[in-house]
């Protein structure tokens, strides 16, 4: 490589590519690193970078916990504007379960009950909501998805851990995708009964992205354990949460996550909230299909 090698580094939309020149010993060892890691050279330079910057490239900002929103904690405690400051890519709902979030290439949206979707304004409240600055760790195509559990499976064999976080960003065009958005509910109600009017629709031949993160069992209070996807049209006006997908030829992304914060709200609601029961019954319900 002479004394030099050119460095690529993708981030956020992956338009964005810096060159620069390094010794031979940094090249070396930046070598011997992903080695030894089975890391890319990019994603040793991203980490090494955002350490620099201070910038958490592989840590998730959460606001509260899922078990706070299954005991019907849906009062909204942080606005988008603050959300974004911690991520550009990730999801959750809004103040009273009113639809649901999915922020992508830095942008917040909302997925209403008619699977329409609007930009989420500035002030816009969240009960629940998990962002992260999203650089694609590992890449791959999926030839065919023929329903939930095939997906699953064939992400399954992609993970390298089932203690870990990972973020998932799967795009390409959908043959059929059948969705759901939580209908506004008021706070106290548990998320079983909320979600039990919950819209479900299905779309048909339509491109986009799926966008969320695989959760390790043992974060069941913390997060929602298991895979977790909204979806969202490269158009910008369908989405909702996924609960079963149809399609040919997608393009996969995984995030490696290495760090997790919790921002707890300091509500009433939530510091006087039972969060103790076992919630892995009451998850599952809410997250499936009623139909």
């Amino acid at each position: 490589m002479g004394n030099a090698i050119t460095s690529l580094i993708t981030v956020a939309r992956m338009v964005r590519h810096l060159r620069t020149r390094i010794s031979d010993s940094l090249d070396s060892a930046l070598r011997a690193r992903s080695a030894a890691t089975g890391q890319s050279v990019d994603h040793l330079v991203q980490a090494a970078l955002a350490e620099a910057f201070e910038i958490q490239h592989h840590s998730i900002f959460q606001v509260s916990t899922s078990s706070a929103l299954v005991e019907g904690v849906f009062q909204g405690c942080v606005c988008v504007a603050d959300l974004m400051r911690h991520g550009d890519f990730g999801l959750g709902t809004f103040d009273s379960l009113d639809g649901e979030m999915i922020v992508i290439e830095g942008e917040c949206f909302q997925a209403r009950s008619d699977g329409t979707v609007v930009r989420a304004a500035d002030d816009e409240l969240t009960p629940f909501a998990v962002v992260t600055r999203f650089t694609a760790d590992d890449q791959f195509q999926f030839e065919q998805v023929t329903d939930w559990r095939h997906l699953v499976a064939q992400l399954d064999q992609h993970r390298s851990s089932d203690n870990s976080f990972v973020g998932i960003r799967i795009a390409g065009m959908v043959d059929r995708i059948q969705l759901r958005a939580a209908c506004r509910s008021e706070s106290g109600v548990d998320l079983v009964d909320a979600t039990a009017h919950q819209s479900e629709f299905e779309l048909s031949d339509i491109a986009g992205t799926l966008i969320g993160f695989w959760s390790p069992p043992f974060s069941g209070a913390v997060s929602f354990a298991g895979y977790h996807l909204h979806f969202i049209s490269d158009d910008r006006l369908h989405g909702g949460h996924v609960l079963s997908v149809l399609a040919n030829d997608l393009h996969v992304d995984l995030h490696r996550v290495n760090d997790l914060h919790v921002a707890i709200p300091e509500t009433e609601e939530f510091l006087s909230a039972a969060l103790h029961a076992d919630n892995d019954k009451a998850i599952s319900i809410a997250e499936s299909s009623r139909e």
